[in-house]
């Protein structure tokens, strides 16, 4: 199946204020508790990891502070989840501020809204440039993003054969791909205008690229081996509305790129338009029996198709 992105919106982001702490000069005479031994599990929130002391800070003029008998305390989680600064009515909001967006920084609250985009097609946020972190739409928790992490260059290929044995380099698709770029926003959290959208971003991005979309299906693809059946359905209500490739032999590439291969049934393509035209869905079987003989050597023929919704 292929997707289209037909409906684009930038949004204005505004930022979050914060502090930075700084200690007079050097901290000495550290114990660290290794925090690589135990990073799940039932309870993790109580082990120990970091500085468990003892903790001496020495600044200028010689002044030292010995922090041996003071009393450490640690907790799991962010201030700003904690504060709810994703929801809408906050007493912080008042802390945040417009000028001098920063960007490429860690650990930085962006807020922004946006209008619902017009019609009944999907909505995704386009969250490409931006690191790692997680995302709100009014309040309603979108989920975690990491576009900033991509697939490996290598191993992708134009052909594609299942049969065999699996391995985990079999097929792949995508490389050099974040392994999720849009992320669904369900309509039924949006209203028609003034949505808040706040993000926390881990690693540091830019949120002026993030852009609010609809997702149309307007292609759909098809392709089966001898002896299974071939679906193919367009979404929304929409109908298929043209065949423009079929070929029941050998059809060579993948789909959006399938070109025919040194044989096949003449009355390919005929005989799936009279399956499948002016319907949201059909169903062929991949079998000479249906497209009569091909005349390809091959072992096992396949089914290929593109159809226009």
């Amino acid at each position: 199946m292929s997707s289209t992105l037909p409906t684009s919106k930038s949004l204005r982001m505004v930022v979050l204020s914060s502090t930075t702490t700084t200690f007079p000069n050097t901290c000495e005479r550290m114990n660290l508790h290794p925090m690589h031994e135990v990073n799940y599990g039932a309870y993790f929130d109580k082990t120990q990891n970091g500085i468990v002391g003892p903790v001496k800070l020495v600044g200028g003029d010689d002044q030292e502070k010995d922090l041996q008998a003071n009393r450490w305390t640690y907790k799991v989680g962010l201030h700003g989840i904690e504060k709810r600064l994703y929801e809408e009515d906050t007493r912080y909001n008042r802390k945040w501020q417009r000028l001098n967006l920063p960007t490429n920084r860690m650990f930085v609250w962006y807020k922004t809204t946006f209008e619902a985009p017009l019609g009944n097609d999907p909505v995704v946020l386009d969250l490409l440039g931006l690191g790692k972190g997680i995302a709100w739409v009014n309040g309603f928790n979108i989920g975690r993003y990491w576009p900033s992490y991509p697939a490996s260059d290598d191993g992708c290929s134009d052909t594609c054969d299942y049969r065999g044995a699996y391995t985990n380099s079999k097929c792949l698709t995508g490389c050099g791909q974040p392994s999720q770029r849009w992320y669904h926003v369900p309509r039924s959290v949006l209203r028609a205008d003034n949505n808040l959208l706040v993000l926390f971003e881990e690693f540091g991005g830019d949120p002026t690229n993030v852009k609010v979309q609809t997702v149309t299906v307007g292609k759909a693809y098809g392709n089966a081996y001898e002896g299974n059946k071939l679906e193919i359905s367009c979404q929304g209500g929409n109908v298929i509305s043209e065949i423009r490739f079929a070929s029941f032999g050998d059809p060579k590439g993948t789909f959006g790129s399938f070109e025919t291969g040194s044989c096949e049934s003449p009355n390919s393509k005929s005989i799936v338009e009279t399956a499948c035209l002016g319907k949201e869905s059909c169903s062929i079987d991949a079998s000479e029996m249906t497209f009569e003989p091909s005349g390809c050597k091959t072992p096992t023929k396949r089914l290929a198709v593109e159809a226009i919704c």
